[in-house]
């Protein structure tokens, strides 16, 4: 077995799907505050 050595590890995939990842969520976070504060406005 060959020894591990810190940071040869080819991380593009990773940083790309961690990078996707969190635009998703901003974007979920976004749309839902902008919800919650259009049904504080117009709920009657």
């Amino acid at each position: 077995m060959s020894e591990h050595k810190h940071g040869e590890m080819d991380i593009t995939a990773q940083e790309k799907a961690f990078d996707g990842f969190v635009t998703w969520s901003v974007r979920v976070a976004v749309v839902s505050i902008g919800i919650l504060v259009f049904l504080a406005l117009f709920n009657s």
